[in-house]
């Protein structure tokens, strides 16, 4: 790809903008969160050209966004924020919530040390392969009927628990509950349930992981207090989605909303950018639909959790209780939400789209759970598999974003030039010389994933904590990994 041509204008050291005279029928600026170093590399992706096409959507407030792990993607880029007013003929897309919709990651924390775990942690991640299915297209041992699926899609992670696949406790720490209320079965395709029918429970591929952590750094001794956590510490890291289920449901989306946009007389540069206002019966199809993947996607988070909790259980012949095995937080990063936000001194309901972006609620917000009222949304963001991970809070400087954040180190080549860059290389001999083990389900899964892919997470995070959209309260380093 050619590097990008446009002008960005300074806003600070962290803030860079593209003005509306950058492209006709911007409505508002596009506003990119990143550091000089990282912008380099966001310029030459090319990136930035997306979040001014997305600035061309009706009924968008303030600007289109960016988050510093930003790269190109379908429609908008991965990293983009964008927000619409449902009131004045804000709009809905699927391109704007991605293809693995609430892909999304949990935090679990243990009672182990390293020195506990780190003589057996071969044994550990092999007992983990072999339990947890992982890999392009693999089922799970939950099977369901359609009537059960169903039940799945409107009631998410809550299904889960109550098939004693968890504990309630582990509901009032995931987002929403673990349930998006709204959901519409009947929005679904045939082919999306015949997908969807077998992958409960599962990984899934390509960045999707089980990780084992260190906690080998602590900014924040009063957040880290209140979530249990301190140094030394074995934490787990779950990151799945919605598999092939929510897969199908954005690709007939997206295809159908393109013969909408004249319906409604909707004029975007892009056509992976088709959408439909949200009052529109299509509109509120889609939102159904979504909403379905959302929660077949908390479901399966669980029910991975649940399997990892098993294997821990059987490994260490101690029960998850006793291993200290509560789940701090689960987040996604691929979904739209409604939220209420002060635009212009009025309360405006607005249709916040988050791809590959974390919700970061600041301290006080009503949809936190009691224990975290006091330091705001625990927020996760992974790293890739050869570097450090971070848990940080939301800030009420963040609803300058619609309170979000990052998602992860974002990508800095595409898997194909990954795969190119380490032909004839051992990428799990590299990781083992820094002391972690991995295993992969996928063939050249580790060399699409190499840390070298990948921004550096570190600063990444220094981004977004400098500029006060979240703040850093712990870092894990990785033992080992399951990738997909």
């Amino acid at each position: 790809m050619q590097i990008w041509q446009g002008r960005l204008e300074k806003i600070d050291d962290y803030r860079w903008c593209i003005p509306k005279s950058y492209m006709p029928g911007m409505r508002v600026p596009g506003v990119i969160y990143a550091d000089k170093n990282l912008l380099e590399s966001i310029e030459r992706d090319r990136a930035p050209q997306q979040v001014a096409n997305a600035a061309h959507f009706p009924g968008i407030v303030k600007y289109s966004l960016a988050m510093p792990d930003i790269h190109w993607g379908y429609g908008l880029p991965i990293g983009g924020v964008v927000a619409t007013d449902i009131e004045d003929g804000g709009v809905i897309t699927p391109g704007g919530v991605g293809y693995d919709i609430n892909c999304g990651v949990r935090l679990v924390k243990t009672n182990l040390t390293e020195k506990e775990i780190k003589p057996r942690i071969k044994d550990l991640v092999t007992a983990l392969y072999n339990h947890v299915p992982a890999g392009l297209g693999s089922e799970g041992k939950i099977r369901v009927d359609v009537n059960e699926e169903r039940k799945i899609l409107t009631n998410g992670a809550k299904w889960a628990v109550s098939k004693g696949f968890g504990t309630k406790e582990d509901l009032e720490c995931t987002e929403e509950n673990g349930q998006m209320q709204g959901a519409d079965p009947s929005k679904v395709s045939d082919r999306a349930y015949q997908r969807g029918k077998k992958q409960s429970g599962t990984l899934g591929s390509g960045n999707h992981f089980i990780e084992i952590q260190l906690v080998d750094e602590i900014y924040d001794e009063k957040c880290a207090e209140i979530f249990n956590i301190e140094k030394g510490q074995i934490t787990i890291m779950i990151h799945s989605g919605s598999r092939g289920f929510g897969h199908q449901i954005c690709d007939e989306y997206s295809k159908g909303m393109i013969g909408v946009l004249s319906k409604y007389g909707i004029s975007v540069p892009d056509r992976q950018l088709a959408c439909a206002p949200v009052r529109s019966p299509e509109g509120q199809a889609y939102i159904g639909a979504m909403k379905c993947a959302a929660n077949y996607a908390w479901n399966n988070r669980q029910c991975l959790m649940h399997l990892v909790r098993e294997v821990f259980e059987k490994f260490f012949n101690r029960s998850s209780k006793d291993l200290g095995m509560d789940l701090i937080y689960d987040v996604a990063h691929n979904i739209a939400k409604f939220e209420k936000y002060n635009i212009d001194e009025k309360e405006k309901l607005l249709c916040v789209h988050r791809k590959g972006a974390t919700r970061a609620f600041p301290p006080g917000h009503p949809d936190l759970p009691s224990k975290y009222k006091e330091i705001g949304q625990p927020v996760i963001i992974p790293g890739d598999m050869g570097r450090h991970s971070f848990l940080l809070v939301g800030t009420q400087k963040a609803e300058e974003t619609f309170f979000s954040t990052c998602h992860g180190a974002g990508r800095l080549m595409s898997r194909k030039a990954a795969i190119s860059a380490c032909r004839g290389r051992s990428i799990s001999g590299e990781l083992a010389e820094k002391g972690i083990s991995v295993m992969a389900a996928g063939r050249g899964t580790l060399a699409e994933e190499a840390p070298e892919a990948y921004k550096n997470v570190t600063e990444v995070v220094h981004v977004v904590h400098e500029a006060g959209i979240s703040k850093r309260v712990a870092r894990m380093r990785p033992l080992c990994v399951l990738k997909g």
